[in-house]
């Protein structure tokens, strides 16, 4: 039930940002100064949440390694 729900969530997320209602429906309008982008960053950071829960993480390819001669993973 919960990987459904997480399915959903992700899906619903990248709906959201492939905006096929061509920027009719948001949750907040983009010509707001300084919030107007915040619900656009918030379906991103669901939709990273729900990759890391099945397994991509892809925070970690922004990553800096400590140290350089560390090899690949």
């Amino acid at each position: 039930m919960k990987k459904i729900v997480v399915i959903a969530t992700g899906l619903l997320a990248l709906l959201y940002l492939l905006n096929p209602g061509a920027g009719i429906f948001e949750l907040i309008p983009d010509n707001i100064p300084y919030i107007g982008n915040l619900d656009e960053a918030g379906a991103v950071a669901l939709l990273l949440a729900c990759l890391r829960y099945f397994g991509f993480d892809l925070t970690n390819f922004f990553r800096r390694d400590s140290n350089p001669n560390t090899p690949k993973r």
